[in-house]
């Protein structure tokens, strides 16, 4: 039988709109059941406490419970990993960070790319370091640091959370940019880093603000100045390393990721929601208190972040020779 042509027509446009109404619908019923946020590191630290933050906000604002399911091991690799693995149907979620981008270049076989096989969602917040020295330095300012290094090359010890970690990356690209000889001694996390700087066993670290604040308002730890690109709020009158060494800087951050070809719709649905969520007060306060700021944008915002990130620490990586702790 054959169909008039005005019949045809509209028969055929409807097809063609099949799969657009599809995905709106798919888009509309998301979430129908629980979702999970990994985080690739153990409870308690900024990754862990960021997740539930933006998890109760989802769970109010979707009406389903997205779930904080901590996956540590391997400099982020483990959890980031079954991730990759999972679904890409938008119910397994990443809480990404630095340690996902310095992986790629950190190990040499891994059984996924983080560019390749992620969907960037939303960035939540950036956050700086300090660099921070024991008292016994006699140096208060960033330039007389470098004046005191260079007079005692190899004499002066920096520490860290570990190799490969932003925190001993911060301090590596310090180095490279100023060419000062300074010896890493890699910590098993900051904690044990910072007992040693407290105690005069190293001189020089690179750490969370959060982490070392209390020290330094106490006179434990002297802060020479701050990493990112601007000043810290909760540390308005110390510099920035930039303001010394022009070109420096390095920044913390994190964002919500998923794997692969998850739907655009829910992609874009949760990054909506996120982005909400980065004007409400107490989250932007929260975020402040873990000495942050809102880095609120699109998925191509922050896939943009994330390859230009993946370059710059692959040539510090190069630079320091890090490789991963057994």
């Amino acid at each position: 039988m054959k169909l008039p042509r005005r019949n045809f027509l509209h028969l055929a446009a409807s097809a063609a709109a099949l799969p657009a109404l599809s995905r709106l619908a798919r888009a509309q019923a998301y979430p129908s059941r629980p979702v999970r946020i990994i985080v690739p590191f153990a409870p308690a630290g900024s990754t862990d406490i960021v997740a539930r933050l933006m998890g109760q906000w989802l769970s109010e604002r979707l009406s389903q419970q997205f779930v904080v399911e901590n996956r540590p091991g391997a400099g982020s690799n483990i959890g980031t990993e079954a991730v990759v693995a999972a679904p890409a149907d938008g119910y397994t979620l990443l809480l990404a960070g630095p340690a996902n981008v310095i992986s790629m270049t950190l190990y040499d076989k891994l059984n996924f790319s983080f560019t390749r096989d992620i969907a960037p969602i939303a960035s939540i917040m950036r956050f700086p370091f300090v660099l921070e020295v024991h008292p016994s330095v006699p140096a208060k300012t960033v330039p007389e640091f470098m004046a005191y290094a260079k007079a005692n090359p190899g004499k002066l010890n920096m520490a860290s959370a570990g190799t490969g970690t932003a925190t001993h990356l911060t301090g590596e690209l310090f180095k490279m940019m100023t060419g000062l000889n300074i010896l890493h001694v890699p910590y098993r996390g900051a904690g044990p880093a910072l007992i040693d700087m407290i105690g005069g066993q190293v001189q020089l670290t690179f750490d969370t603000v959060p982490g070392s604040i209390e020290h330094i308002r106490a006179g434990r730890l002297r802060a020479l100045a701050v990493t990112g690109a601007a000043r810290s709020d909760v540390l308005p009158d110390i510099p920035t390393v930039g303001d010394f060494v022009p070109g420096y800087e390095s920044s913390g951050w994190h964002g919500v990721a998923a794997p692969k070809n998850t739907p655009t719709e829910i992609i874009d649905k949760l990054n909506k929601e996120i982005n909400v969520a980065l004007t409400e007060p107490r989250i932007k306060e929260r975020i402040a208190d873990l000495g942050g700021t809102v880095f609120a944008g699109s998925p191509s915002d922050f896939s943009k972040l994330i390859v230009e990130e993946t370059k710059k620490w692959a040539k510090v990586i190069k630079f320091s020779g890090a490789k991963p702790e057994g």
